[in-house]
């Protein structure tokens, strides 16, 4: 585990020094933990191009396998002092991330800590980072236009894309009907901004504020929207970019702790969500 960690730490930040100070180590010990891990795989995983650093082909194999074992050994290890931990927590998170994330990751975080009682809200990212939000949330996961906004509480990035209907041809109509969350989402600004640069036709619909509601809209063929790649549902179709649907680039994935009341829990919950977003 302690090489997979010194694996995956130096890839996510980019460097061995910056993982060394991380992971409590200096920069010859972390070299060592992944020469230790190459010669254990008999494969050389990391490239150094300069001050950059490039994956292998083993190496990019092995790294959603490594971060899907942290994750599981740190949630197995987590389980037996688990009932040590209590308390209240308030989690926002945004509406387009609510429906996908919370039966996949939170669900598993509240049997794992059966004594903290969690309160989540979901709304738009720009209000639950707004300075009112210090004094309502414990944690705040934030999705931001710029992923360099988000500063050191990055934990991760994800591309947009166009979604539609796998049964319908909405999306072939000359002018393009749009299904969207209100004024302020940053999914919503990205696609109408890119539309409007490459002067194509397009109106909004249909306007609901979660995604459910806007995956059952576009199950029924009344348009199509812009997601999260990684939160795209099965039974929709994900549009190729073209002339008529441009790029629309990558948004960043902040997790921040705004009150650390019930530190314990909250520090859990917060090494929790970094853990299952980083191979999510």
């Amino acid at each position: 585990m302690e090489v997979l960690r010194a694996f995956v730490t130096v890839i996510e930040v980019g460097g061995f020094t910056q993982a060394g100070e991380i992971l409590g180590r200096s920069q010859p010990a972390v070299s060592l933990q992944i020469k230790r891990l190459e010669s254990m795989l008999g494969k050389g995983l990391i490239i150094r191009n300069g001050q950059s650093l490039a994956l292998t082909d083993s190496g990019k194999f092995l790294f959603d396998y490594a971060k899907r074992i942290l994750s599981l050994n740190d949630e197995a290890v987590s389980h037996f002092t688990s009932n040590n931990v209590s308390g209240r927590i308030h989690l926002g998170i945004p509406s387009e991330f609510a429906t996908a994330l919370l039966p996949k990751i939170l669900s598993r975080f509240t049997q794992t800590y059966p004594n903290v009682a969690l309160e989540v809200t979901s709304d738009l990212s720009r209000n639950l980072i707004s300075p009112a939000a210090k004094r309502n949330y414990n944690l705040v996961l934030a999705l931001h236009n710029d992923p360099r906004d988000a500063g050191d509480n990055l934990i991760n990035e994800d591309e947009l894309v166009w979604v539609t209907s796998a049964n319908h041809d909405s999306h072939l109509q000359t002018t393009l009907p749009m299904i969207a969350a209100p004024e302020g989402c940053i999914y919503r600004a990205r696609a109408t901004a890119r539309l409007t640069q490459a002067e194509l036709p397009w109106k909004i619909i249909y306007t609901i504020p979660d995604l459910t509601g806007i995956r059952a809209a576009i199950e029924g063929g009344l348009g199509v929207t812009a997601l999260a790649r990684s939160t795209v549902p099965d039974n929709l179709k994900i549009i190729r970019p073209s002339d008529k649907f441009p790029k629309l680039g990558k948004i960043g994935i902040s997790l921040n702790v705004l009150k650390n009341e019930n530190l314990e829990a909250v520090s859990r919950l917060s090494e929790y969500l970094r853990a299952s977003l980083a191979t999510y």
